[in-house]
């Protein structure tokens, strides 16, 4: 098996996973959402599938027995309650506990015989292995027994009629280029479409099955309906010959070839009409009694007739480029988006996040390596338009770059709905749960990086935030709590909340901890507002929980969301009302490493602070003093200065006043002084990692053109 194989394989299950986790959620939420448990049963018929054709059969043999007691389910013959759903959940977490493993080491030998059986006997008796009595059990053992007979007695049935369509199938096989199936008879065909049958050759492959899934998806993003012969379970197995057919509507069989060669697992395509290509409007059905080839002359004919009226063939071939013949927009009628039904533009490719990572690096080369061609023709006093060209194609790249690491939140977030549901069973909870802004995208690594702040985030709102359903009520409010994400976008920061209609933060409570351990004085206290009494809660160590659960009340977490977003360059604040809610805050930068840096002079040493976090830039000439500290005026509001020979202990070189950076008001309130201003440019920041991490003032550092390394500042902890 390829490495390419497997790794499209556990994308694949990755993702379907994750849809099932949110399928069955909506489905317990709603146990008559046809619509979910349709979505469940193909999820767990593809995981199946795709586990077989892969040879993973621990995989296929799980999601197996899973799809079999959705079946039950979507038939009636069993109800959907907690204790089947808890169930079917344990199910899914085996699933993704294997594809790990796969990930990880090529293979699984995770153990899932127990929860397996347990998926059998649901099935066979109806009951979840131990939610009911023994009495209870007893009484329905022989209704049970009954339902298995009819179930097996069923089973036999449908085989037997399988039986006969495989037969039927062989029968017509020599027909099947003029045969039209029988689930597109009712199709309504678009003016100049037909029903063509593409006879598809994959060629010598090792995996037959995985190689026609990948056609198959293709298809199914390009063609709203399709037909395969042999059925497509088939087909994902690869049980079948060296060929196999699809029946696709489309308006030329040159379309459905140019799609289907382009793809990389195909080796050969022949395609033939079952129908006719219609003038009007009509069913498949009526299409197909109509002369194929009549209607194919009288295509050429009016082909003819439009070169005519163009007068330039030429003309007539840049028509049929663009896909707007003149026959399309007869009766008035638009043609289908062509980008959607013919399957000529496949839109996305799966590119290894190592890739990404190896590009990315080398567009950080190229730009120190242009900084530094850049300095080296200004100190030659030399001068080239090409130079200034070069800087616009290097921050093109740069752009593409980054836009290509960034990944809708969503990829994140969509394992959040299940995470808080299995919190609120286990704390004996009822919890609404909403995202918004799961589209917002963030660079990868931030995403990596803010998953575990934001599962600490959403456990604690649950755990700590909401009140159990009989206390709410106590308080006049709905037994259901409600938490919400929101992700919003401000230019080059996105904001997410988390917010709970629980029962606030305690300030008392919170300033009772504080003292007892030690973490602040009572005089420090009074002195302290409520953001920053709220903001304790960040300290190491620090919680108000009353006792120690598996969920929480460690004294761990918080001061771990707060250390990671400084370390992203992001900020996190928490507001809250008692008795009302609380909102945690995380405001993050999209992208990291390419930032524009000012440098500036201290003691003849060189260092750096991200511009996007200076206000002003001044001559430190109205610097005055208040209790013996210096500080400056700016539209009626005081401004302390921060001499940065002192912090950085860096004797001053300037004999006069030196300048002055007022930082913006959001990051701190300060003005920092420096001896001057050397120069501002887009340069690779690396952050500081190992030892040298969560130094305070320092937030990384940054390659210069010359092959200096400079000092990048951290504003808020200088």
């Amino acid at each position: 098996m390829s490495d390419e194989h497997r790794k499209a394989f556990v994308a694949e299950s990755e993702e379907g996973i994750t849809e099932l986790n949110n399928a069955l959620l909506a489905l317990e939420s709603d146990p008559e959402d046809a619509e979910a448990m349709d979505q469940i049963f193909r999820t767990a018929h593809t995981l199946k599938g795709n586990g077989a054709a892969m040879g993973y059969d621990s995989v296929s043999d799980l999601a197996h027995e899973m799809e079999d007691l959705l079946d039950e389910i979507r038939s009636g013959e069993i109800e959907i309650n907690p204790e089947l759903m808890d169930l079917l959940f344990d199910g899914v977490d085996y699933l993704s506990a294997m594809v790990d493993d796969i990930a990880e080491e090529g293979e699984t030998d995770l153990d899932a015989s127990g929860v397996e059986a347990d998926l059998r006997e649901l099935i066979e008796t109806g009951e979840v292995p131990g939610a009911s009595s023994d009495s209870d059990s007893d009484s329905t053992e022989t209704e049970s027994t009954d339902d298995a007979d009819e179930a097996d007695e069923s089973d036999e049935a449908d085989d037997e009629a399988d039986d006969e369509t495989d037969d039927s199938d062989e029968a017509d096989e020599s027909a099947a280029d003029i045969d039209l199936p029988e689930e597109l008879a009712d199709y309504e065909l678009d003016t100049g479409h037909a029903v063509f049958r593409a006879t598809v050759g994959l060629g010598e492959s090792a995996m037959q099955g995985v190689d026609a899934i990948f056609v198959l998806q293709a298809l199914d993003d390009a063609y709203e309906t399709f037909v395969t012969d042999p059925d497509r379970e088939t087909i994902e197995d690869g049980d079948f010959e060296e060929t196999f057919d699809l029946y696709l509507i489309d308006s030329s069989q040159e379309a459905i070839e140019s799609g289907l060669s382009s793809l990389s697992k195909v080796e050969s395509v022949s395609v033939t009409p079952v129908t006719a290509i219609v003038d009007d409007p009509m069913t498949a059905a009526e299409a197909a009694e109509l002369d194929i080839t009549d209607s194919a002359t009288d295509a050429g004919d009016d082909e003819q007739t439009d070169d005519a009226d163009s007068g330039s063939s030429d003309d007539a071939e840049q028509s049929e480029d663009d896909g707007d013949s003149d026959s399309d927009d007869s009766g008035g009628r638009s043609t289908p988006n062509r980008s959607k039904k013919d399957g000529t533009n496949i839109a996305s490719v799966r590119v290894d996040v190592d890739q990404l990572d190896e590009l990315y690096s080398l567009v950080e080369q190229l730009v120190t390596s242009r900084i530094k061609l850049r300095r080296e023709m200004e100190s030659a006093g030399m001068d080239s338009d090409n130079l200034d060209e070069l800087d616009k194609i290097t921050a093109n790249l740069q752009n593409t770059a980054m836009d290509m690491r960034l990944i809708p939140l969503s990829k994140v977030v969509d394992t959040f709905p299940r995470l808080v549901r299995d919190v609120a069973r286990e704390t004996g909870k009822q919890v609404n749960f909403n995202v918004s802004g799961s589209d917002i995208e963030l660079d990868r690594t931030i995403l990596t990086e803010i998953r575990d702040p934001l599962i600490h985030i959403l456990r604690n709102s649950v755990d700590h935030g909401i009140e159990p359903p009989e206390e709410r009520e106590e308080k006049g409010k709905a037994p259901t709590g409600s938490v919400s994400l929101t992700a919003t976008r401000e230019r080059d920061h996105v904001t997410i909340e988390v917010a709970d209609d629980g029962a606030g933060l305690d300030k008392e409570v919170l300033k009772e901890k504080a003292i007892e351990k030690g973490v602040k004085t009572q005089n420090e206290l009074e002195l302290m507002d409520d953001q920053e009494i709220y903001e304790l809660i960040f300290h190491p160590g620090f919680s108000t929980a009353e006792e120690v659960t598996d969920v929480s009340g460690r004294g761990v977490g918080m001061d771990v969301v707060r250390n990671t977003v400084k370390q992203l360059d992001g900020t996190v604040t928490v507001d809250s009302e008692l008795g009302e809610g609380t909102v945690v805050r995380l405001r993050l930068p999209v992208t990291v490493a390419i930032v524009k840096v000012m440098f500036v002079e201290v003691g003849g040493t060189e260092y750096g602070i991200p511009v996007k976090n200076i206000a002003e830039v001044t001559r430190a000439k109205k610097i005055s003093e208040t209790n013996n500290k210096e500080i400056i005026k700016h539209d009626d509001d005081i401004y302390p200065v921060l001499r940065l020979s002192d912090v950085l202990d860096e004797p001053s070189a300037v004999n006069g006043d030196g300048m002055l950076l007022r930082i913006r008001d959001e990051k701190r309130k300060v003005a920092l002084h420096c001896d001057q201003v050397i120069d501002q440019e887009e340069v690779v920041v690396k952050p500081l990692e190992g030892v040298l991490s969560g130094i305070p003032g320092l937030s990384g550092t940054a390659v210069l053109g010359d092959g200096d390394v400079v000092a990048v500042l951290d504003v808020v902890t200088l």
